[in-house]
């Protein structure tokens, strides 16, 4: 029995790129493989909602593509809530991730599609620093800060893990159904927290190179803040293991994430 795969594509200020995000879904191999694609509009400033839904419209090859809008600005983990809620509503097996700021290519996950291995796994994580996988326009700086951050939450996880959050993944939707990453922060550091959980959780993990680039993105990220959040869940994860696991995490708990249907599509 074959599983029924969601595309979910966060969009923030990603005018420039998001047509080549779903340009990218237009290969034979790989809209073979996929049921419906999200699209979720974060509040962007600029025409990323316009230009997404044009290039939604032309994507003929996937049968069921649907455009969001963020009722509010619930940061990039909160649109990951938005997509997880969706496709377990609209009876979708498993999500594929792939930021809309066309960093990543999907086709790094088509070895594990089309095989079946994905199936052996709960959570598969696109990793940046393994072997095999090339980095183009990432600075030293942050290569390093990344690479030490992965050894310190490796040791802390007592599980080897080869990236904390790129933008490619996979997840298997039932392992939400408790909602356990609920509570998980809304912003940037949304991974974070889920990489930890999935290790204590004992969730089948695997990771899988990739090709990742910087080009004409605009990072959200500040190097020294975003380090700062980091050793600040690494020493709450440290203190307690189950506070860190039920504990509330966001600087604005909502009951709900709200979004609106911008477009739909179906053939």
């Amino acid at each position: 029995m074959s599983s029924r795969i969601l595309v979910f594509i966060p969009m923030y200020n990603c005018a420039p790129q998001i047509s080549r995000v779903l340009t990218q879904l237009a290969d034979s191999r790989v809209s073979c493989c996929i049921d419906g694609v999200l699209c979720v509009n974060n509040r962007s400033l600029d025409a990323t909602q316009e230009v997404a839904a044009a290039g939604l419209a032309a994507l003929e090859a996937i049968p069921h593509r649907t455009l969001l809008c963020n009722d509010d600005n619930y940061g990039l983990g909160g649109s990951h809530k938005v997509a997880i809620e969706f496709g377990l509503k609209n009876g979708y097996d498993y999500v594929i991730v792939l930021h809309g700021d066309d960093q990543g290519a999907i086709k790094d996950l088509l070895p594990e599609i089309e095989t079946g291995r994905y199936r052996d796994y709960d959570f598969l994580m696109g990793a940046r620093f393994m072997r095999g996988s090339y980095l183009e326009g990432y600075s030293l700086l942050r290569t390093t800060a990344n690479k030490v951050f992965n050894i310190l939450f490796s040791i802390i996880s007592r599980r080897r893990l080869y990236d904390l959050g790129s933008g490619l993944n996979m997840f298997r939707l039932s392992a939400f159904t408790d909602n356990f990453h609920k509570r998980f922060s809304d912003d940037l550091t949304f991974n974070y927290y889920l990489i930890l959980n999935v290790a204590a959780r004992r969730f089948r993990l695997r990771f899988f190179p990739l090709t990742w680039r910087e080009d004409d993105q605009v990072s959200n990220a500040k190097l020294s803040r975003m380090g700062f959040q980091i050793l600040g869940l690494l020493a709450r994860r440290c203190l307690s293991l189950s506070s860190f696991a039920q504990g509330e995490h966001r600087a604005v708990p909502r009951d709900s994430y709200p979004s609106t249907i911008v477009g739909s599509w179906n053939n």
